[in-house]
């Protein structure tokens, strides 16, 4: 028996996992990161590590992605990976309190609860994707991965709001408190949302077919053109993307002497201008018009290169320090980011079920491994950059001015991949669907 596809009240329930998770996310990856560097003056070269270590874990993606293939449910993968992530993310805050007073132990901790938020996001989000490519209908998949993500913005900027508010006055203790109760309303909302939308339905035959041993599984999904193809343009494109975010809130300190909050109210103000250029392009009529791949090129194109241009404006910012106009100037980078954004995702989820069946869990497994690297890449990369360049330089501003126009040029390059990426191709005629009536019909003729 084959669970009915999923009306948009399901897709908007799985995208409240997706806002869950992303709230989380962000304040481990943008204000934790900030006191570390700023309050308690370590060098950025340790949260770029930290971050580093959370994205290089999940390189068990394909993995994790793999298991629930052989299970043949997703929702338990979804909620234990919640609850991992949530563990994680208030192991971090404590760290960073104990990091204030002892640096081995706090880094330790700090540590431990970076794999775990690793683990549970690779766990979580994958297997979410997965379930909705699989239960959403084809025509609604570029829609629905639109929503999902937009939904997760609203995350990203309801969070960084409410963070902001609450930092100030700003104590270690607060954060943790802070912390505690967002990954608590995060872990609510996602059992929540995920209640009986996968449905009793099971597909038993399905999970049989996806058996045979992992290493079978990933060489299968790496000998698909398409996959491949598609996972090398994700591991460039978000070489280019990750680095931004890890430097832009101490930039934001270091430079525009912003408070916790206050820049943490930026992080809010980048990822406003995410969710404005989503809805830009969803508007537009390009992703939830059907995914077709001239449109998404030229809207991944757009992104690429208004991020290029826009992460330039933040360079010029650095030089001019107090008198660059630095909320307008990251509201416009994130609009860019989202344009791309949306027309990335709308591809991978039209993908996902492309190519062998019952690897859907891998497949997205493997583009979420070469997105972790990437960001793995892209947040150590551009920390220890920041920090040579300052040590070099001697100023914040040209400092981080330098680091900008490298990330620029990860733009350019990015765009001029996404020209050979999304090229039309043929799409196959489906094959017949055989029904029972059919076999006994073709039974009886035999007969």
């Amino acid at each position: 028996m084959t669970a009915r596809p999923l009306g948009w009240l399901g897709i908007a329930r799985l995208g409240l996992v997706q806002a869950a998770l992303g709230s989380i996310v962000v304040l481990a990856t943008s204000t934790m990161n900030r006191v570390i560097v700023v309050e308690l003056a370590w060098p950025a070269i340790v949260p770029g590590a930290l971050v580093a270590l959370q994205y290089g874990v999940q390189l068990l993606r394909p993995r994790l992605g793999h298991g629930s293939d052989v299970g043949g449910r997703r929702t338990p993968w979804i909620v234990g990976g919640m609850a991992v992530l949530a563990m994680g993310g208030i192991g971090a805050a404590a760290a960073t309190e104990v990091m204030a007073s002892q640096r081995a132990l706090g880094l330790g901790l700090a540590v431990l609860a970076y794999l775990m938020i690793g683990v549970g996001v690779g766990a979580c989000g994958t297997s979410l994707l997965v379930l909705l490519a699989k239960r959403v209908e084809a025509r609604r998949r570029a829609a629905a991965a639109t929503l999902v993500w937009l939904m997760m913005m609203v995350g990203f900027v309801v969070t960084a709001t409410f963070a902001g508010k609450m930092l100030d006055p700003f104590s270690p203790s607060r954060l943790l408190t802070v912390m505690a109760i967002v990954c608590g309303i995060a872990l609510l909302v996602t059992c929540l949302a995920v209640w009986r939308v996968e449905g009793e339905a099971t597909q038993a035959v399905e999970a049989r077919r996806a058996g045979g041993s992992f290493a079978e599984a990933l060489r299968q999904v790496w000998g698909e053109a398409e996959a491949r193809r598609f996972a090398i343009f994700v591991f460039v494109s978000m070489l280019a993307y990750s680095g931004q975010e890890l430097i832009l809130e101490p930039f934001a300190g270091a430079v525009f002497h912003l408070t916790p909050g206050e820049s943490t109210s930026l992080a809010g103000t980048l990822h406003g201008g995410v969710l404005a250029g989503m809805l830009l392009v969803a508007i537009a009529g390009s992703a939830i018009g059907g995914a077709r791949f001239g449109t998404m090129r030229t809207w991944t194109l757009a992104g690429c290169l208004g991020s290029a241009v826009a992460i330039l404006a933040l360079a010029f910012g650095g030089l001019a320090a107090g008198a660059w106009p630095l909320p307008p100037s990251v509201f416009v980078l994130g609009m860019a980011n989202g344009a791309f954004a949306v027309s990335a995702i709308g591809a991978m989820m039209g993908l996902a079920g492309n190519g062998r069946e019952a690897r859907e869990g891998v497949r997205m497994g493997l583009w979420g491994a070469a997105q972790a690297i990437a960001f793995a890449m892209g947040g150590l990369v551009a920390t220890g950059a920041s920090d040579i360049a300052r040590a070099v330089l001697g100023a914040p501003g040209p400092a981080y001015a330098a680091v900008f126009v490298g990330e620029a040029v990860l733009f350019l390059i990015a765009a001029n991949l996404a020209r050979g990426v999304f090229q039309p191709r043929a799409v196959p005629a489906p094959l017949p669907t055989i029904t029972g009536r059919d076999m006994v019909a073709a039974a009886t003729s035999r007969g």
